[in-house]
C-alpha cells in the first residue's frame, strides 16, 4: 500500500492523494458519512500543520468552521478518534487544545474501496493495482511454524493471522518482531535492526495494523522501532 507521509520529497502529491482517497470514499457513503469526511478534509485542508504532523484547534474555532455547535464537534471528533483516523499526540489541558495527528495508515485502509473508482492509475500509485509485490520474502528452509499462542497479547494473535495469509513474509520480516509495549491505541513493535524497522515500516505497516485490529479493534497505531 501506497505509503503517505506529510513530509519529504513527493510530499504535496502524497497530500493530494490522500484527500482524493478521503473524497472518493465519501462520495460511496451514506450523507451522514459524507458530511463527516467532508468535515474532516476541511479542517485538514485549513488547519493541518503537515510539516509538524499536527492538528490543534480549538473546539470553538472548528465549530464556527463547520457551522456546527461546540457540541456535535466533540461527538464528530470522537468518532474521528474511535474510528482512528486521529489519534492525540498530546491531551489538552486547562489553557491548552488537545493536539492530534492523522492516521493515515488507518485511512487509507478504509478507504481503499473507493480507489478503482477513481481511476486504476490512482489504484495502482496507492498500491492497490496490479503491480508486482513490493514485499521481497527472503528465502526460508523447511516448513515455518505458527507462532506460539501461550501470551495471547494481541501481537502474537496477529502474528498467527499474518501467518496464515503469507508464511513467507512471516518468516522473512514479521517473526523477529518483538513486541515492546501497548500505550492506548498505540503498539510498539521491535526489528533486529534499522534497515528491518525501515523496511516493515514502508512495506508491512497497513498490513500489520489491518491484522492487530482483527483481532484488537483498539489499536490505532503501529509503531515500529529498532
Amino acid at each position: 500500500m501506497h505509503a503517505i507521509r506529510p513530509v519529504g520529497r513527493g510530499a504535496s502529491a502524497r497530500k493530494y492523494d490522500l484527500l482524493t482517497a478521503l473524497g472518493a470514499h465519501a462520495l460511496a457513503q451514506p450523507k451522514a458519512e459524507q458530511r463527516r469526511v467532508l468535515r474532516l478534509m476541511t479542517l485538514i485542508t485549513a488547519r493541518y500543520n503537515w510539516g509538524r504532523d499536527e492538528l490543534a484547534v480549538g473546539q470553538r474555532e472548528i465549530a464556527a468552521m463547520w457551522s456546527v455547535d461546540e457540541r456535535t464537534v466533540k461527538r464528530e471528533m470522537a468518532q474521528l478518534r474511535a474510528r482512528g483516523w486521529l489519534l492525540v499526540k498530546r491531551q489538552g489541558a486547562r489553557g491548552r487544545v488537545t493536539e492530534y495527528r492523522l492516521g493515515i495508515d488507518r485511512m487509507l485502509t478504509d478507504t481503499q474501496p473507493a480507489w478503482a473508482s477513481v481511476g486504476p492509475d490512482f489504484a495502482l500509485r496507492m498500491g492497490a493495482g496490479d503491480a508486482p509485490d513490493q514485499v521481497v520474502p527472503l528465502p526460508v528452509k523447511g516448513d515455518v511454524p505458527p507462532p506460539d499462542l501461550t501470551s495471547g497479547t494481541e501481537w502474537v494473535l496477529a502474528q498467527a493471522l499474518l501467518h496464515a495469509q503469507d508464511a513467507g513474509s512471516y518468516a522473512s520480516w514479521l517473526r523477529a518482531l518483538k513486541r515492546v509495549e501497548r500505550a492506548g491505541g498505540r503498539l510498539t513493535l521491535r526489528a533486529p535492526s534499522r534497515f528491518h524497522a525501515a523496511y516493515v515500516q514502508t512495506h508491512l505497516a497497513s498490513r500489520i495494523l489491518a491484522a492487530c485490529q482483527e483481532v484488537d479493534e483498539d489499536v490505532a497505531e503501529i509503531r515500529i522501532v529498532d
